[in-house]
């Protein structure tokens, strides 16, 4: 489970995909808000989040506001937004 070579976020589950898309649109939450937005079990996101930070797209930060959770965000823009073509 730790070879990652050429794994990328397509050929996650779709539980990682929507937890991807979640924190896309949403910007860094904790565990309980993305289990909110996506209507997902704390079990499965869970899960997804294990998975998406193996591929390496997540990164996973103190949530000051209660050191108990963790706060999750996209280590890497979207691949819409990191066109070169647009930033010209």
């Amino acid at each position: 489970m730790t070879e990652t070579d050429g794994e990328g976020i397509t050929d996650l589950p779709p539980s990682a995909k929507l937890v991807y898309k979640v924190l896309e649109y949403d910007g860094p939450l904790t565990q309980k808000g993305i289990v909110e937005e996506s209507m997902l079990s704390a079990r499965t996101v869970r899960y997804a989040l294990e998975r998406l930070d193996e591929v390496g797209v997540i990164e996973e930060d103190v949530y000051f506001a209660d050191a108990r959770q963790n706060l999750y965000e996209l280590s890497e823009p979207p691949a819409e937004q990191a066109d070169p073509a647009i930033s010209d």
